[in-house]
């Protein structure tokens, strides 16, 4: 009933309202099943592209089950979240899609609050479909929900006010591979008006040369998507042009890379395998711009605290996702014409290694070697301890080894 040949009718018109005018976003996401990655659990990630460029991670009890998600600051008991998972294993993610309502391209206001929803009662799959089911119409949504589960369910829902459609990576005939991605169109809309195709054709590539090389793990995924800097449809790869240091300005245009000026947080979700407790599942999460912050992989604990610099702090915003933004002001340092499209390349990558990408990544990847053994230790049992010393850990190491001078 509920696969790529069948489109459903359903309803939905959500009480709340979001809580800021209209904003235009974009997105870059793919989802990836276990049968395909490296250790046997499903993934989806999300590159958020958004003018909410504080954003945070909030941590709530729903009406069912707690979880935890991406929220903008200002949205302080979150109305709409935007990429997550809940202590039950159910996970979820999007993209606008732009084409699933007709040809007029409109955005739409209840994307957020659906997932938001979805995380506070879904356990499973089939829990999603029927909340799409039997909520009321007009959806007031216009989005591709990437979504799993702690039974190894990974699929994208095309979803319209009216409908939706099921893209199941665990189908061979759908996802040959085991994985799919989508940016800011779905296939079955309308196609006159495709959006993100730039970024669709650069995760393509992506996608291609991971699954080749056998790279379909949380730590290259996350560290590499969100920086990719080879653009889908001319191929220019800004490494191939280093500039010499930092000082060595060059401006470059940087339009419809998978990173863009309002990319504000990327988001990995690992599911787990059978047998493993659905509280393992954890959310590799890099808060604010994503080549000036870094990833940090969380897991949702009872009396464990999660690290302070991801959580809402001085003046409501993120320590983390701040430090983020200073950083990408000094790339996109125009302050005249089209800010938005030109870097300094010099310094977010420069052939001296001291670019703002070169800096933040062996700082992750200490973060990634610590967070491995609490994880390790996590599935051995031992979670509660583990968990909290590395989440102070983390955030006294993040905050005493970020770049100096951008402190």
């Amino acid at each position: 009933m509920k696969n790529i040949s069948g489109v459903l009718l359903l309803a939905l018109t959500i009480g709340t309202c979001l809580m800021a005018p209209v904003r235009t976003c974009a997105c870059t996401s793919f989802i990836v099943s276990g049968k395909a990655t490296k250790d046997g659990r499903p993934l989806i990630f999300k590159n958020r592209d958004t003018g909410d460029q504080n954003n945070v991670v909030a941590v709530v009890q729903g009406e069912r089950f707690r979880y935890m998600g991406i929220a903008a600051s200002w949205d302080v008991k979150p109305v709409s979240i935007w990429g997550g998972h809940n202590e039950a294993g159910f996970a979820i993610i999007n993209t606008a899609a732009y084409n699933m309502n007709g040809c007029q391209g409109k955005d739409t206001d209840n994307d957020g609050a659906t997932m938001r929803r979805a995380l506070e009662v879904c356990r499973t799959l089939a829990d999603f479909e029927h909340l799409l089911d039997t909520l009321p119409k007009p959806l007031g949504v216009n989005s591709n929900f990437g979504v799993l589960d702690a039974e190894g369910g990974c699929a994208y829902y095309e979803t319209g006010d009216s409908c939706y459609v099921k893209f199941d990576a665990n189908d061979p005939n759908v996802a040959p591979e085991g994985y799919l991605m989508r940016t800011n169109h779905g296939t079955t809309g309308c196609r006159d008006i495709d959006r993100g195709v730039e970024r669709y054709m650069a995760i393509s590539d992506f996608m291609a040369q991971a699954c080749s090389k056998g790279n379909f793990d949380c730590e290259y995924l996350i560290a590499n998507v969100p920086r990719f800097l080879t653009h889908g449809l001319t191929k220019q790869n800004l490494y191939d042009q280093l500039p010499k240091d930092a000082d060595d300005t060059r401006f470059v245009h940087f339009s419809e890379f998978i990173p863009r000026y309002i990319s504000s947080c990327a988001l990995l979700v690992q599911g787990v395998k059978p047998g493993e407790q659905a509280s393992h599942t954890v959310s590799w999460t890099n808060i604010g711009w994503p080549c000036g912050s870094v990833a940090i992989p969380l897991v949702l604990q009872t009396d464990v605290t999660l690290p302070a610099i991801v959580l809402h702090g001085e003046k409501g915003k993120s320590w983390l996702c701040s430090k983020s933004i200073e950083q990408k002001l000094k790339v996109f340092s125009l302050r005249r014409g089209n800010v938005r499209d030109y870097i300094d390349l010099s310094k977010l990558v420069n052939a001296a290694g001291t670019g703002i990408v070169q800096r933040i990544m062996p700082l992750e990847r200490e973060v990634f070697g610590h967070a491995c053994e609490a994880l390790k230790k996590m599935r051995k049992g031992r979670g509660q301890q583990a968990l909290q010393q590395y989440y102070e850990w983390v955030d006294a190491y993040v905050q005493e080894h970020f770049p100096a001078e951008d402190r």
